[in-house]
């Protein structure tokens, strides 16, 4: 009987130690199921996050694009406008020029606190830059906005101009916009569209290595 009782005993506990671990394993798969399902959330939730800031960008950008190819309202278009290369001082019929015969070298991209020539600055036009002037009585709050812009971009220039028919212009090849306030929106809409104009024949070539010492 003893014997019989002891196995018995064995077999007891031993069910006991199979029914714990059986419990021991379910509470895992539970803890599993748990952390899984945190985790999901965790990865659904972050994915639906990363997607709407896509998303936003994506529309950011598709906007900015649209706005760009919009008409900007007060450029005036100028066609049919030589690109030769000559010698001395042209008679630009624009103020300033925006685009025709000139100089054999071009202007160093950049911010210039002095007036430049004409001759050299369109040949920068001709290579993509968007040329900002501005009269040299603009106050200082509106010259700095303009530094800003300018002053970031490598085929930018920004400069002086005696006898602007407003505060600022600016201008690309074949393209004037006159503003009266540097903080115009239009004026960072023209710079996003005609900058390195792909039309033109020479976009993208070198905007230094030619005359002039910008400050900046």
């Amino acid at each position: 009987m003893a014997g019989t009782g002891s196995r018995k005993s064995r077999e007891e506990r031993a069910a006991q130690v199979a029914a714990l671990r059986e419990q021991q394993k379910r509470a895992e798969r539970r803890r599993t199921i748990v952390a899984v399902s945190v985790v999901g959330a965790l990865v659904v939730g972050l994915l639906g996050w990363a997607g709407v800031v896509i998303v936003g960008q994506a529309r950011q950008t598709a906007a900015a694009e649209a706005e760009a190819e919009a008409p900007i309202e007060g450029v005036q278009e100028y066609a049919d406008l030589s690109f030769d290369h000559v010698e001395g001082v042209v008679d630009y019929e624009q103020t300033p020029p925006v685009g025709g015969p000139h100089n054999a070298v071009w202007l160093n991209c950049g911010v210039y606190d002095t007036v430049v020539p004409d001759e050299n600055a369109v040949h920068a036009l001709e290579h993509g830059a968007v040329w900002i002037t501005y009269d040299p009585a603009l106050p200082a709050d509106q010259l700095e906005i303009l530094t800003e812009l300018a002053a970031g971009e490598s085929y930018m220039l920004l400069t002086p101009y005696e006898g602007l028919g407003s505060p600022v212009v600016a201008t690309a090849w074949g393209y004037q916009l006159p503003l009266e306030d540097a903080a115009d929106p239009r004026l960072e809409t023209f710079v996003r569209k005609y900058l390195l104009n792909p039309d033109l024949p020479e976009a993208g070539a070198l905007c230094s290595n030619g005359i002039g010492e910008p400050v900046a």
